[in-house]
């Protein structure tokens, strides 16, 4: 099958078990409140439902936006990544602005890059121009 044939999914879950789904893909990973809408809505019959049980699973603290955001911050910081593109990864996440602006405020960003330089090119600085310019 291609990607123009997308077959359409059926629309079969209501009550109980879209609760289960829920639960099921919270299981694997964190969802912000957008991201789990929108996967529940692929398979929901009624689209009120899946809102309504989404702040259910939040007010149950099953579902956090403030932990996707943590968790996303944290992988990100560890992989090396700067500032916009932690930015763009939690905006694609569906998150609140506020919410992003809040978390990127605890980060510093002076020791994260200079733990960086250390991590790739040591602790002696370079004397040789184009090394230099590499770090």
């Amino acid at each position: 099958m291609f990607n123009s044939e997308k077959t359409e999914k059926t629309k079969t879950l209501t009550g109980s078990r879209l609760r289960s789904y829920a639960f099921a893909l919270l299981t694997r990973r964190d969802y912000s409140q957008a991201e789990l809408i929108s996967k529940l809505n692929q398979y929901a019959i009624n689209p009120e439902e899946v809102v309504k049980l989404v702040e259910e699973l939040a007010q149950q603290n099953y579902q956090s936006d403030q932990r996707v955001a943590e968790l996303t911050l944290a992988s990100q910081l560890r992989k090396g990544k700067g500032l916009q593109r932690i930015k763009q990864a939690l905006k694609a996440k569906q998150l609140d602005t506020d919410l992003i602006t809040e978390e990127l405020q605890d980060v510093d960003w002076l020791n994260q890059a200079y733990q960086l330089k250390l991590k790739k090119f040591g602790q002696e600085v370079a004397t040789d121009p184009k090394i230099k310019a590499r770090q």
